[in-house]
């Protein structure tokens, strides 16, 4: 692994750490508008987030582990065509969490008549956010594939150089006997050189899909924990269970195709997991001095939920979507399309039904 690597991994999750340590205390504020209406029964709520602080991790467990499964039941690893199907699914639940579900959030903090009318009438920060999210989002990946591509290129160049000095030095009657070696390794380093290239992409793509997801799972978490309305939270438990449970097969897709060693792998799947949890435990603490409908607490949701979703609609659309469906394989393939399309469509329809109640 590359020091480039190691260090964006430390500020990956140097970020998150930073987010669920901070954010709390920023969201705390004196509240302008009414605050939530209706049944507030501590006792009841408390028991509610509990049960949700359970089901959300199982499911998460659950829901990331589930593309792993490849190792053990071979139709589902990453060589079979049921996985591009499987990541369709999974894709559409990523683009209708960041359109449907984030998206309408950000725009309903940062439009609220709990803020001023100057400067947040004035101009639609909310598509502004995401829309620079995505760019920058863009430039990141872009950034991260050609150094990593980059860096290959010159690991490969180094072996095929070492290969030629090493052919040079055998006897011409050596070399006579195989007159393809050159032309074989060539084709074997650049075969090699795409591989690792491929690999390495899918690791930056699982990383930046990560920060959009737990970005978003952790402000869900708080805004539950800290709700006293038990029948605000009771439809929010199955609800985000199986909203949690489809995030995570599409981030655990990324994942496996990313060749990650074990302990990056449970890291990752850990902090996916965990963070609604946390969230939600957050949210429980802070609970009597937690003001949704503060001015802080809507501008620093409405920022974070608007940067979340341009991350998880650009990964959606062009990491995972554009590259699977523009794939050699894909457009050869009329059952693997029509599979994928139907497997697409079902997923986003899934999660954009899941916002009735989430």
């Amino acid at each position: 692994m590359s020091g480039f690597q190691k260090n964006c991994k430390v500020l990956l999750y140097l970020w998150i750490l930073i987010l669920v340590v901070l954010l709390p205390s920023v969201v705390v504020g004196e509240c302008t508008c009414d605050k939530e209406e209706g049944n507030r029964d501590k006792g009841k709520a408390l028991k509610y987030k509990i049960a949700a602080l359970v089901s959300i991790l199982i499911s998460s467990v659950i829901g990331v582990c589930i593309p792993f499964l490849g190792k053990v039941i071979p139709a589902l690893s990453p060589e079979k065509n049921i996985f591009f199907v499987i990541k369709a699914f999974a894709a559409g639940v990523i683009l209708s969490t960041g359109f449907i579900h984030i998206l309408p959030d950000a725009f309903n903090d940062l439009t609220s008549p709990c803020l001023k009318a100057h400067p947040w009438a004035d101009f639609p920060f909310t598509g502004f956010v995401a829309m620079c999210t995505s760019m920058f989002t863009l430039m990141l990946d872009a950034y991260a594939t050609s150094y990593f591509q980059n860096s290959q290129n010159k690991i490969t160049d180094q072996i095929q150089h070492q290969v030629i000095t090493t052919d040079v030095e055998n006897s011409d009657a050596h070399a006579h006997a195989h007159p393809h070696t050159h032309g074989a390794h060539g084709h074997t380093h650049a075969a090699v050189s795409s591989q690792s290239t491929d690999i390495l992409r899918h690791r930056v793509i699982s990383q930046v899909l990560e920060v959009g997801i737990v970005v978003h799972s952790v402000i869900i978490g708080i805004s539950l924990g800290a709700s006293q309305n038990p029948d605000t939270i009771k439809p929010l438990v199955a609800a985000l269970s199986f909203h949690q449970f489809f995030e995570g097969m599409g981030l655990g897709s990324c994942i496996t195709q990313a060749k990650l060693k074990v302990k990056t792998i449970t890291t990752m799947a850990l902090f996916f997991a965990l963070t609604t949890p946390v969230g939600i435990a957050i949210g429980i603490g802070i609970g009597t001095s937690y003001n949704e409908t503060s001015p802080t607490s809507l501008i620093v949701e409405g920022v974070f939920n608007a940067a979340s979703s341009g991350i998880l609609i650009y990964m959606a659309l062009v990491d995972i979507l554009a590259a699977d469906f523009m794939n050699p394989r894909m457009l050869q393939n009329g059952s693997l399309q029509f599979g994928a399309y139907l497997s697409l469509l079902i997923g986003a329809g899934c999660m954009s039904l899941i916002a009735k109640w989430a």
